[in-house]
């Protein structure tokens, strides 16, 4: 993410960082970094789909430090790809990055991959702490930058770009950022606690390269090669002019060119001077083509004047950006809550979403084609099919259909796909509910459209607890589409560890209006002890990974069409749902013990909850 080469130079040297000790202050959060920093613990197991419960364990841990010290934190998180789509080619090379990523973890090479709905478990355990959150309409960056400068406090973040804008209140890298050094003092104690940090200083960046004006750093950042622009239009540039070699470069002067630019540019008392020197090395008629692009390229270091501070007072903000693309006031608004996913909002305007890779086999066809029938009943809902009238010919139907594409692996590489929306219930397709009435359609028609699409009538959910009934819906459908067919084993797997997930919830959270029972908690205990034993045998199944990818992304799905039509089903906890390591463990112990299957039996609560689920499935 951001200025190439950047944080390495600045990292290396170190002393453009000040020492800072935070507390006492409000804190703007960029949202995407914090979770995959918090993601990536050096225990995670990235094989395995993703460890939810761990992961909102340490969700709570951080913001629990930061209220200790007083601090106000306010997370923003990156929304769709806007309307013009511009990251489009660093998209596709970090997708390309990511699917070399899981190919190596899939053959036991090391690796980091952040599993497939940590950001959704992010999400909910913002809501759940009450933690003040937006989610942007596209990339969050500037309004990150203009919230901080309304209220004069620090960023934190790890992404290079924050080096580049002009901050009032400094940018705190992730990485100088030592919440889990912070000892919370007794209640009595006088002294209030902090975070040790450190702030960069673009004064002192500035002062290393002469008389640099920070004006000039977004000029340096556009030509130096951002994710919004690739260094090829300026390749002429750099092979004509003679850059200053000043201080000593980097090891192996590696950031020569960087430091070069730099220096060169600090010869200049503002950007348009600069812009102006850049041009005579390019040819006459590329001139005017490459000030523009230079030109609108610095805007995007220019802090924006969205007031997200009126979201944060009032629940809602002016986006003009939004407003262009006319989007439902209501979508915007769910998208702002994050009650929408990013992967909706560019299904609407661009017609085009990217299906992130995990850890599967890749000689298989993509774990997500399994839950390829969901995503075009969402696209169908978003981009609005009419009923096809009987007496239309097959070949007309078809070219009415709105078409997405859609990037996703095919074996190890990245490719596109056409997928078609699919055409819905007359209900849906009724003049009078286009999709900015969507929620104007009864309850009763929304939730029958989801369980139609999943296969399942509200009947034979109803034994289910209702904040269950979603994930069982989906296992349901996982069952009836997964290609190769899913095994008893694997099913019963996934069972025990939701039931596992709804013993632990009510062992931590107990209903104040239920009598706690005896036999739950000795459950919980004979359970944990379970956990604790050695396993016999720890092998990487990947044809089991592969199936429980299928069911990830299913369950995802799933989500998003729930969400879209505005839960007609409880959307369920992901930290108790969800357990990598323990689903994998526990298909091995059912392969070799299949009295695993009795785990819960001293809790006849979670014993019956076993077979109602089994059952409910099976048939």
């Amino acid at each position: 993410m951001g200025v190439q080469g950047l944080t390495g130079f600045v990292e290396e040297r170190g002393v453009f960082f000040t020492e800072l000790r935070v507390r006492d202050t409000k804190l703007v959060i960029d949202g995407s970094s914090l979770y995959h920093r918090l993601c990536f613990a050096p225990d995670a197991d990235f094989r395995r789909g993703g460890d939810y419960g761990a992961f909102a364990a340490a969700v709570r841990d951080f913001f629990g430090v930061l209220r200790a010290c007083g601090v106000a934190p306010f997370v923003v998180l990156d929304g769709g790809r806007g309307a013009e789509d511009r990251k489009l080619p660093t998209l596709r090379g970090r997708a390309a990055e990511q699917l070399r990523a899981a190919h190596g973890l899939s053959r036991g090479a090391g690796g980091c991959l952040v599993p497939l709905l940590t950001r959704e478990a992010f999400v909910q355990a913002l809501g759940r702490l009450g933690v003040p959150f937006v989610q942007c309409f596209a990339e969050a960056d500037r309004e990150i930058a203009g919230l901080a400068n309304r209220w004069g406090c620090p960023v934190l973040s790890l992404d290079s770009d924050f080096f580049v804008f002009d901050l009032a209140g400094g940018y705190c890298p992730l990485s100088h950022f030592q919440w889990q050094s912070v000892r919370i003092p007794a209640a009595a104690a006088p002294q209030g606690c902090f975070v040790p940090a450190r702030c960069f200083s673009a004064q002192r960046f500035c002062g290393h390269f002469g008389s640099l004006s920070k004006a000039l750093l977004p000029l340096f950042a556009v030509m130096q090669g951002n994710d919004f622009v690739g260094l090829e239009a300026l390749e002429a540039f750099f092979s004509k002019v003679r850059l200053p070699r000043g201080c000593a470069a980097g090891r192996g002067g590696k950031h020569l060119r960087l430091q070069g630019l730099l220096n060169w540019l600090a010869q200049f008392a503002e950007p348009a001077e600069a812009v102006d020197n850049v041009l005579k090395y390019l040819k006459k008629h590329q001139r005017e083509e490459i000030r523009e692009l230079l030109c609108t390229s610095m805007e995007d270091y220019a802090p924006s004047d969205v007031n997200l501070e009126d979201f944060f007072q009032n629940g809602s903000y002016e986006c003009e950006a939004a407003r262009k693309a006319d989007v439902p006031q209501w979508v915007l608004d769910a998208l702002a809550k994050g009650k929408l996913a990013p992967f909706v909002i560019n299904a609407l305007i661009l017609r085009s979403t990217f299906l992130r890779v995990q850890v599967e086999n890749m000689q298989r066809p993509s774990a997500h084609s399994t839950a390829l029938p969901i995503r075009q009943v969402i696209y169908g809902l978003l981009l609005r099919v009419s009923h096809s009238t009987e007496d239309a010919s097959p070949s007309k139907q078809t070219n009415e259909l709105p078409v997405v594409c859609e990037f996703d692996r095919c074996q190890k590489t990245l490719k596109k796909t056409f997928v078609q929306a699919a055409s819905l219930p007359p209900d849906f397709c009724d003049d009078r509910f286009p999709l900015d009435k969507l929620m104007e359609v009864p309850v009763s028609c929304r939730q029958m459209l989801l369980l139609e699409t999943l296969g399942v009538k509200m009947s034979s959910l109803e034994p289910i607890p209702s904040h269950l009934q979603l994930p069982v819906a989906v296992t349901c459908y996982w069952i009836r589409c997964s290609e190769p067919k899913v095994k008893l084993n694997q099913l019963k797997a996934l069972l025990l560890m939701i039931v596992s997930g709804e013993l632990q919830r009510i062992t931590d959270d107990p209903d104040p209006t239920v009598l706690p029972a005896e036999d739950d908690s000795v459950a919980y205990n004979e359970f944990l002890k379970w956990k604790e034993k050695k396993l016999q045998n720890n092998d990487f199944d990947l044809d089991a990974a592969h199936s429980f990818c299928q069911w990830q992304c299913c369950l995802q799905m799933g989500l998003y069409l729930n969400q879209l039509l505005s839960t007609p089903l409880s959307e369920p906890d992901l930290s108790r749902l969800y357990t990598g390591t323990l689903v994998h463990r526990l298909y091995q112990e059912l392969k070799s013990a299949p009295s695993v299957e009795n785990l819960f039996l001293l809790s006849p609560k979670m014993a019956q909850l076993y077979l109602i689920l089994l059952n409910t499935v099976e048939s």
